[in-house]
């Protein structure tokens, strides 16, 4: 009977160890899909966490894009004004009114991290300056920004609007 017991726990055992192995590596396979499972779901979490911050730090770049010919219309009647001595003392003020209105709004648009492009006497950037056309000047290297036609903006550290220069 010894004998028999002995004949029978061989297969046993043999069975048991193939079994085990079995196990491990389906355990090792489950365990890779896990860790790989975590990998992808905190991957996710970070891409909707940047999402999330570029939408909330770019939410207002369309209604800014809109204020800026606001903007503009301010400077070029601040400017227009300036070219002529006012008739009136209503007059001066309307123009220290609407000089109040442009800081205001350009230190409004400062806090939301929108920036003037400074490109007047720099040289082109097509990634930043959009040329209208170009002029010869003799004492400018080639490629320099002689004219500024309209002013670019940058939102944090993407384009607003171009601006747009004579170079």
């Amino acid at each position: 009977m010894s004998d028999r017991i002995a004949d029978d726990e061989a297969p046993v055992s043999n069975a048991g160890e193939v079994d085990a192995a079995a196990l491990q590596a389906e355990n090792d396979s489950l365990r890779d899909r896990m860790l790989r499972a975590l990998a992808d779901a905190e991957n996710t979490r970070r891409r909707a966490e940047r999402a999330q911050r570029e939408a909330r730090q770019y939410a207002i770049a369309d209604f800014a894009r809109e204020l800026l010919p606001v903007l503009d219309n301010l400077g070029r009647t601040v400017a227009a004004a300036e070219r002529g001595a006012p008739a009136s003392v209503e007059d001066a003020a309307l123009i220290e009114g609407v000089r109040a209105v442009e800081r205001l709004l350009r230190h409004t648009f400062e806090q939301s991290g929108i920036r003037r492009i400074e490109a007047l006497g720099a040289p082109f950037d097509p990634s930043l300056h959009e040329a209208m056309m170009e002029e010869d000047d003799g004492g400018q290297p080639p490629g320099t920004i002689t004219r500024v036609l309209e002013d670019g903006y940058t939102i944090h550290d993407r384009l607003l609007r171009p601006a747009r220069r004579r170079r």
